[in-house]
């Protein structure tokens, strides 16, 4: 019997004029920081922050290619790179034309907090300091954050940076996976499906009296699915779901509605009101559900959270090519 491969390209996966592929992950030689928005504490003259990346160091004309706050107390200069990455290294170029030891003692901070204006997340290095005119790597072991910021503790200090070079790859954070399609067996008068998915607690889903309830979410594509989290109505019939064996099914098969999936968890009681959350250890799956097996029973949730990771799936057969310069991720499924 012949066997057939449908291919299709996935997606561009990275450039190879600017970009290293390995084992599927993104690591670029781009400076991530390029574009990106810039916030500084202060800002003396035409000093702005923004001059910190635009690849020029400054060596004829500082004024208008390096950063500089003015002289206050814990200085500060933050990119937010718009989302996570986890960062391998901090590139900084100090001033040529004077004064470098004002940069000793900077602190180069990553991670996802703006409390403090960022510097209170971790410490990847403390610039102990930086000839004048020249280029200091820094290695942070892939801290993960979306800003990177710059911080000098203490009284009159000036921070200047005339290049701020940020590097590492891309990072698959745990989401929030609520934006697929839901559906319920049966409706109870306004208590709709998506009300489940709305993020208020004092709107619930509702199904009638029947045998076997449920209620099933569809993510639209395959997710590795770490922990579910249901909450309880505040004002009944909380006992509904007391001892009720409410299964929480994952799965990528919408036999018997999806209720055939593999178990993540089985509820046995909710107080009302309260949220419990499901640990279902990355299993993979499109759908979701939540089934009551057993006559005269009701379905109710007032909001059902999902939480986990991309996934890339289905496919016999996954390789790289390279065409006019940009690497695709190829998938082929053999029928």
């Amino acid at each position: 019997m012949q066997s057939l491969a449908k291919c299709r390209v996935t997606h561009i996966v990275c450039s190879s004029y600017n970009h290293k592929c390995r084992d599927g992950i993104i690591f670029t030689n781009s400076n991530l920081a390029t574009g990106r928005t810039i916030t500084q504490s202060s800002t003396i003259g035409t000093w702005l922050g923004q001059q910190a990346i635009d690849f020029n160091p400054g060596f004829k004309k500082p004024s208008s290619s390096c950063s500089s706050t003015d002289n206050q107390t814990n200085p500060w200069w933050r990119v937010d790179l718009s989302s996570v990455y986890r960062v391998s290294r901090v590139v900084i170029t100090n001033r040529l034309d004077c004064c470098p030891e004002k940069i000793d003692g900077a602190e180069i901070r990553i991670g996802n907090s703006l409390e403090n204006n960022g510097n209170n997340n971790p410490i990847c290095a403390v610039i102990s300091s930086i000839p004048a005119g020249v280029s200091s790597t820094y290695t942070c072991n892939n801290m993960d954050g979306r800003y990177v910021s710059l911080f000098i503790p203490g009284d009159s200090r000036i921070l200047t940076l005339c290049e701020v070079e940020v590097y590492g790859e891309g990072v698959t954070k745990e989401a929030d996976l609520v934006w697929g399609t839901a559906a319920q067996s049966t409706l109870f008068y306004d208590w709709y499906t998506q009300n489940a998915l709305d993020g208020l607690s004092s709107t619930c889903s509702h199904t009638t009296t029947h045998t076997d309830p449920w209620w099933k979410l569809d993510l639209m594509k395959m997710y590795s699915v770490n922990r579910v989290t249901i909450t309880n109505r505040p004002d009944c019939c909380e006992s509904r779901i007391n001892g009720a064996e409410i299964q929480i099914r994952i799965g990528n098969s919408l036999e018997n509605n999806g209720n055939n999936n593999p178990i993540c968890a089985v509820i046995s009681s909710i107080p009302a009101g309260f949220s419990s959350t499901y640990t279902c250890n990355n299993m993979d799956g499109r759908y979701v559900s939540l089934f009551i097996p057993g006559d005269s029973r009701i379905l109710t949730l007032c909001e059902v959270e999902v939480y986990g990771k991309g996934v890339i799936k289905q496919a016999d057969f996954v390789f790289w090519e390279t065409i006019n310069g940009f690497i695709f991720l190829i998938q082929c499924i053999v029928r």
